[in-house]
């Protein structure tokens, strides 16, 4: 018989002696049960062929379900909650008079038989209950229906976004009505136990959701940065830190914590490792990877990084809007022709604008407009876009940097590769941008990108300076002409301060040359053809008659006409 905490289990069963376990006791269960189980010696019991074989698959489905549980598979994680659930009534005796006392469905004051309830608790109830209403959009809709994403603001008048122990207290009274039944307790208390267990603790269920993403230790003090100083003890830690990024807003989810700095470096720790990127050590500092659905994640320790971080970036949220619902104000219908005609038309066309300003969005949706007979190439850092999901039936493929593969290295190669039309999901490094003009000019139809760039100005020096410290390029005014001479269009995404996206403009790059041909001293200028202006999208100039005359070699027929009666001579 071995013990846990003050209670004790035997070798199937933990003996609550007249008092129900508590979540850690059960957690420690449940780990040292998955540990016999997958130690077990099943031939030492004998039996027939069938039954041994029936007993080796079950103990590797168990071990191949405890691995990728972790890194996004949801299928996994649900086969491991399903075991959990099968402990949790056979082994650790809960039963219907009982649950209540292991984890708080009523909201009691300390007595002796009710444990009062905290606002994850309430918080973790309610998720639970959309999540059956509502699939993956289950905390969306949460959000919208108690406005937990309203502006708040400090004592400066300045605007900040968070939910807060009063904000989820307030949403679950109004809820209070639904009872949960036996059944539901009881998944409530197998998803405790598994975020605790194997799972990526409290933002287990967050991850899983259709939002934009999830980050942690990005606010409170680092916990080794205390001591013995009174006035830091009493500020949020690292491990208190959790914050969501919805429908464009940074939202601090600060009724959530860790817990302890030990919780949150275990998710730190487990959630980047899928498809084995490597280790995370004081000597890497960090890893970018993707998770088994799709999802971007980045992980960062000290001493590279002040504390513990990582951020989820997801994807599948929006993975599936179309243009005319990303694009929504006023005005809409003469962006989005616009934006059709310059893909028609094969322009080589940037999308800048600041982090989760909506690029990566506008760049999933704008693939629709390219003709389905070219083939897409695209080079990411790491894997985001996931174009074959959306456009199954066409030719794409997508390569990414490595630890042995560089990101020059994997554009070389995409010369070989028979694409028509470069993709390339972030330019961030000047061997990148270098390329990038390179395969503007000569090697591709067309190329699309995004860049952070604020201005159209700010695009084209960057590149120009790419081309100095990469292209072997000594002077400025000829970099500029190259690179003035391969961008043809900026969209400029951007986000006001209640998360609304828009396109702020689109512009026209064009190079300023005079009646020789030779680049005048401005060396480009910059032409808007349509702006948003106070919530309206606006045409104020047309498309230049050479970049016309370009566009229209590529367009349809049967489009020609809209396309100069829309943006030549309006």
């Amino acid at each position: 018989m071995h013990k846990i905490g003050k209670f004790f289990w035997n070798e199937n069963t933990l003996t609550i002696n007249k008092k129900v376990a508590g979540i850690s006791d059960i957690v420690d269960y449940v780990a040292n049960r998955f540990g016999r189980i997958l130690s077990e010696d099943i031939y030492r019991k004998g039996g027939d062929k069938k039954n041994l074989k029936n007993k080796i698959e079950e103990k590797n489905k168990i071990r191949g379900a405890l691995k990728k549980c972790t890194f996004g598979d949801r299928e996994a994680k649900e086969l491991v909650k399903d075991y959990i659930r099968d402990m949790l009534l056979k082994e650790v005796a809960i039963t219907r008079e009982n649950i209540d006392n292991v984890y708080p469905f009523r909201d009691g004051f300390g007595s002796d038989n009710v444990i009062t309830m905290t606002s994850q608790e309430r918080f973790e109830i309610m998720l639970y209950i959309y999540k059956k209403d509502y699939g993956l959009d289950g905390l969306k809709e949460l959000i919208k229906d108690y406005n937990l994403d309203a502006p708040k603001f400090n004592e400066k008048g300045d605007c900040y976004y968070e939910i807060a122990c009063e904000d989820i207290d307030k949403a679950y009274y109004d809820m209070s009505a639904y009872i949960p039944n036996f059944i539901d307790k009881l998944n409530i208390l197998a998803q405790r136990v598994y975020q605790s267990y194997k799972g990526n603790g409290v933002i287990d269920e967050i991850r899983d959701m259709h939002i934009d993403g999830v980050s942690g230790g990005v606010s409170g003090i680092p916990a080794d940065s205390v001591n013995n100083d009174e006035e830091m003890k009493s500020l949020p830690k690292s491990y208190d830190s959790i914050w969501i990024f919805f429908g464009g807003k940074s939202i601090h989810l600060s009724f959530l914590s860790f817990g302890s700095e030990r919780e949150l470096i275990r998710v730190c720790k487990n959630i980047y490792k899928y498809n084995n990127p490597g280790q995370l050590s004081q000597a890497t500092g960090y890893i970018v990877n993707e998770m088994q659905d799709g999802s971007r994640v980045s992980v960062a320790r000290p001493p590279f990084c002040e504390s513990w971080v990582f951020f989820v970036r997801k994807f599948d949220s929006i993975r599936w809007l179309d243009m005319d619902n990303l694009i929504t104000d006023k005005g809409n219908e003469s962006v989005i022709k616009l934006i059709r005609f310059l893909i028609k038309g094969c322009r080589v066309v940037g999308i800048t604008g600041e982090q989760g300003s909506g690029k990566t969005t506008l760049l999933m949706s704008m693939i629709s407009f390219i003709n389905p007979t070219y083939n897409l190439r695209i080079q990411e850092l790491s894997f985001e876009l996931h174009l074959r999901k959306r456009y199954p039936h066409r030719n794409i493929v997508t390569f990414r940097e490595t630890n042995t593969v560089s990101g020059q290295e994997g554009l070389n190669y995409q010369k070989k590769t028979e694409g028509t039309v470069n993709i390339l999901g972030e330019v961030a490094s000047a061997p990148v941008a270098n390329w990038l003009i390179q395969m503007a000019q000569v090697g591709s139809l067309f190329t699309l990108f995004t860049h952070h760039a604020k201005t159209t100005k700010d695009l084209v020096i960057s590149m120009r300076n790419a081309l100095l410290m990469e292209g072997g390029f000594n002077n400025e005014s000829i970099a500029t002409e190259q690179v003035a001479d391969a961008l043809d269009f900026d969209i400029h995404m951007k986000k006001d301060v209640n998360g609304h996206r828009y396109i702020e403009r689109i512009t026209q790059i064009i190079p300023a040359k005079d009646v020789k041909g030779n680049l005048t001293n401005n060396m480009f200028v910059t032409r808007d053809i349509i702006v948003f202006d106070n919530g309206i999208y606006k045409k104020i100039n047309p498309i230049s008659k050479d970049k016309v005359k370009e566009m229209l070699e590529f367009i349809e027929p049967e489009e020609k006409d809209e396309f100069v009666r829309e943006f030549v001579y309006g």
